[in-house]
C-alpha cells in the first residue's frame, strides 16, 4: 500500500498537489483507474481512484472513506536541538515511525543551537508518516524556551518528567509513567540541563527520571522516551 498525503481534502474529488502528483505519475506509473490511498493527516483514511493522472495536477475521486480513532494517550516531547540537523531530522524520522503526537523544539542554558528549520522537520514527519502508514500527522510547535514550557498552564493535567544525567536517581520512566495518559516529557541538550533549571522544572512539578543506565546522545534519549511511553500503551 501506497500512501498520499494532502490536507483540506473535500470529497468526492481530491486534486493532488504537484509533488505527490508527480510521485504517483513519474515514479510509480499509476495511471487512469488505477487504485490510490490518500490521507488529510487528520486520522481518515481514503480510497480513491484515480480520474486524470498527471503528473503536475492528478485528479481523484474517493471511493471509501475510513476514521481512525485517537489513541488514547499523548505523548509531547519537549527537546533541545542538536548541533547537527541531521541528528534531529534522524530522530524525527524515527519517533514518528514509532508514534508521538506533539513536538517542541526547546531553548536552554545550554543549548548547542539557536535555529532549526522546522519547515524540514515538518517534511519528515509528514514522509514518515506515510512511509509507517500513519493517518494522523503529529504537531510540530514553535521554538519554545524552557521557561515557557515550565510556565505554561497547558501541561496541568499532565505526567510531566524531565530526564537528565544523574547517578544519584534510579527512577525510570517506564516505572513513574501511567499507561493512558498526557506525557511532557524534557530532554536536554549534550551538555545537559543546568542544575537551576533542574530546580525550576521541580518546582514545576516535574519528576526526574532516568532513561537507563547508559548516557544516550540527545536524539537518542528522545528516541528512547518514545518507545518507553509507546511499550507502556501497548
Amino acid at each position: 500500500m501506497q500512501l498520499f498525503f494532502q490536507e483540506n481534502i473535500s470529497p468526492p474529488l481530491i486534486t493532488l498537489e504537484p509533488d505527490e502528483s508527480k510521485h504517483l505519475c513519474r515514479v510509480l506509473r499509476k495511471k487512469q483507474g488505477d487504485q490510490v490511498f490518500v490521507t488529510n493527516g487528520e486520522g481518515t483514511l481514503f480510497e480513491c481512484q484515480i480520474v486524470e493522472a498527471n503528473p503536475k495536477k492528478t485528479s481523484l475521486k474517493v471511493m471509501h472513506t475510513t476514521k481512525v480513532e485517537e489513541e488514547d494517550f499523548h505523548i509531547h516531547l519537549a527537546i533541545a536541538p542538536t548541533k547537527s540537523p541531521d541528528r534531529m531530522e534522524w530522530m524525527v524520522e524515527k519517533i514518528t515511525e514509532i508514534g508521538f503526537h506533539e513536538l517542541t523544539l526547546m531553548m536552554t542554558m545550554n543549548s548547542e543551537r539557536s535555529y532549526l528549520k522546522t519547515d524540514r522537520l515538518q517534511k519528515k514527519i509528514i514522509s514518515a508518516c506515510k512511509q509507517s502508514l500513519k493517518y494522523r500527522i503529529p504537531s510540530l510547535d514553535p521554538i519554545s524556551n524552557l521557561d515557557e514550557i515550565l510556565e505554561s498552564k497547558e501541561f496541568e493535567e499532565y505526567q510531566k518528567f524531565i530526564a537528565y544525567v544523574d547517578d544519584k536517581h534510579d527512577h525510570h520512566l517506564f516505572d513513574r509513567a501511567e499507561a493512558k495518559g498526557k506525557y511532557l516529557v524534557l530532554i536536554g541538550p549534550e551538555g545537559d540541563f543546568d542544575p537551576i533549571e533542574i530546580q525550576k522544572a521541580f518546582d514545576a512539578g516535574f519528576k526526574p527520571v532516568s532513561l537507563g543506565k547508559a548516557r544516550l546522545r540527545t536524539e537518542t534519549a528522545g528516541l528512547a522516551a518514545v518507545q518507553m511511553l509507546q511499550t507502556l500503551n501497548r
